[in-house]
């Protein structure tokens, strides 16, 4: 009898002591995020971690909350939807909103798929972007709140959904860098409070072409000639197989000529190839913008690009809406490992939108005047010009240009924008424009469009219209103890960094590799040939 009881108190210790060291590590995980009381009490409510966990399978079942909070966000956005009635500003926004939680959905399988595999960087770059993709949607619907649905919506994505992939994001940082040891793992920092990423040797792109001179094409396009296999890009990109993979690639010639038309890639389409006949030969064109009805920022773009591995050379994508237009994108992307190379971007506000995921641009040109490169993607920019054209109408009234408005959300997410050996310059017609009245025609070189933006200027040379103050306010004081812009060795007149505002960086010299191909986008593992 004794010895029974003795058998029983012992389990009961033991399932206690077992109980208390769930609870300890489930809290020293949780101490990773930026709310750890709140991913204490959800993961524990939804009843994802096993009995006795590790840090890792803690890290899985955070991940697993997020994608089912992405599935039951989707229902309540079907539901606005079916009762948005004729609310067509509502039901636009709605739907868009359901195509940003798809494409959140898609990546954060894929992150759940390759964690296990020790893809440790894939999985946080997809659930970066699944995050970003979330944001959007919470953005969209916050701007048409006027029902209890879209409230209750809402509520649901910004303290459960959204939380709950920061949440799994911040723990992966704390697992890349401690692994199992989740005693030290903490709570994201950035490299304003002295974070940096651990980085492997290597630093830059080399200099061969990366979209491979003397591809085959599969299919021509072209107009008024014989001899082609379609009269348009779209066309063209239609007849691409799905998903294609294996190393293939659909190549797609077009030849010289002007082709006005919206082109769309999606997610399908993985694998795409546009090249053209040059610079200025080959231009897809487009004027849409967020003037017209029911049209977003999103939507107006003349080529936007989702499936993943796209690559462009030897053509030029414009968007000429004009100055007065605001809002109106030449290129978008949100295709991961994707590169472009000698391409040219023509705008005003919002040129190219590097909206997510991990991009590329070789020796390209980018024209515009307001945050004309823009978006919360992980993109290298090196050796690209990049010229500010006249704002307005009457560019005599002059009025500031902003290079950069990069929109990270999360301390935790691997975005950002680099320019690596870029030019920073103006039009022909900006400069007769500056050099006649330079107060009034000022260019920074970026501005946080959100909380965490960052964005890093390496050997560049910054031409004389780059003012001395370096970085412009959004609004007030918003973000400017959080966000990241750095510099690093540039040259020309404005470089000068004795006039740069307090709360921009000199990148320490040991840090700037950081900020290489290799590391920032992982290049050295799919920028291939």
């Amino acid at each position: 009898m004794v010895s029974s009881f003795h058998f029983i108190f012992c389990l009961f210790i033991a399932a206690g002591a077992g109980a208390a060291y769930n609870q300890t590590v489930i809290q020293q995980a949780c101490n990773a995020t930026r709310w750890p009381e709140s991913c204490q009490t959800t993961l524990t409510k939804f009843g994802l971690i096993p009995a006795d966990p590790s840090p890792f399978q803690i890290l899985r079942s955070a991940l697993s909350l997020s994608s089912k909070s992405v599935g039951k966000a989707k229902f309540m956005v079907r539901a606005i939807v079916h009762y948005s009635g004729s609310n067509l500003n509502l039901t636009t926004t709605a739907k868009l909103c359901l195509q940003s939680l798809d494409n959140s959905a898609y990546r954060l399988h894929a992150a759940e798929e390759v964690l296990p595999l020790n893809r440790i960087k894939d999985a946080r770059a997809w659930t970066s972007a699944a995050l970003s993709y979330q944001f959007d949607c919470f953005s969209g619907l916050k701007k048409v709140n006027d029902t209890p649905i879209v409230g209750k919506t809402l509520s649901f994505m910004n303290n459960t959904l959204m939380m709950s992939t920061s949440n799994a994001l911040s723990m992966m940082m704390s697992y890349e860098e401690f692994g199992n040891r989740s005693g030290w793992w903490r709570s994201p920092r950035t490299e304003r409070e002295g974070f940096w990423e651990k980085v492997g040797v290597g630093s830059g792109p080399g200099h061969r072409p990366w979209v491979r001179t003397g591809l085959k094409a599969n299919v021509t396009v072209c107009r008024g000639r014989g001899g082609c296999s379609f009269g348009s890009v779209q066309m063209a990109v239609n007849a691409a197989p799905d998903n294609l993979g294996g190393g293939r690639r659909f190549v797609i010639l077009i030849k010289e000529g002007v082709y006005e038309e919206t082109v769309r890639v999606p997610l399908e389409k993985r694998n795409v190839v546009l090249i053209g006949e040059g610079m200025g030969k080959t231009v897809i064109t487009g004027s849409l913008s967020v003037g017209q009805l029911g049209m977003t920022t999103y939507d107006t773009a003349t080529v936007g690009v989702v499936g993943d591995g796209f690559m462009a050379r030897d053509l030029t994508i414009q968007n000429t809406a004009g100055p007065d237009a605001h809002q109106a994108v030449a290129f978008r992307s949100d295709s991961d490992l994707s590169v472009v190379e000698n391409c040219e971007f023509i705008g005003n506000q919002d040129t190219v939108y590097a909206h997510s995921l991990r991009q590329f641009y070789r020796s390209c040109i980018i024209k515009g005047n307001v945050d004309f490169i823009f978006g919360n993607s992980a993109s290298v920019f090196y050796k690209c010009t990049i010229l500010v054209r006249p704002r307005q109408l009457d560019p005599e009234k002059g009025g500031n240009s902003v290079i950069a408005a990069h929109g990270r959300t999360d301390p935790a997410q691997t975005t950002g924008f680099v320019f690596h050996e870029c030019v920073i310059n103006g039009t022909e017609d900006y400069m007769k424009l500056y050099r006649k009245n330079p107060s009034m025609h000022q260019t920074f070189l970026g501005r946080p469009w959100k909380e965490f933006s960052r964005s890093v200027f390496v050997r560049c040379k910054l031409e004389a219209l780059v003012s001395p103050l370096g970085w412009m306010p959004w609004d007030g004081d918003f973000a400017l103890e959080t966000l990241y812009f750095g510099e690093f060795g540039n040259s020309g007149l404005g470089s000068n960094l004795s006039g740069r505002v307090i709360w921009s960086s000199q990148i320490p010299v040991d840090r700037v590799i950081e900020y290489s191909a290799k590391n920032f986008i992982q290049g050295d593992d799919w920028m291939i040939n």
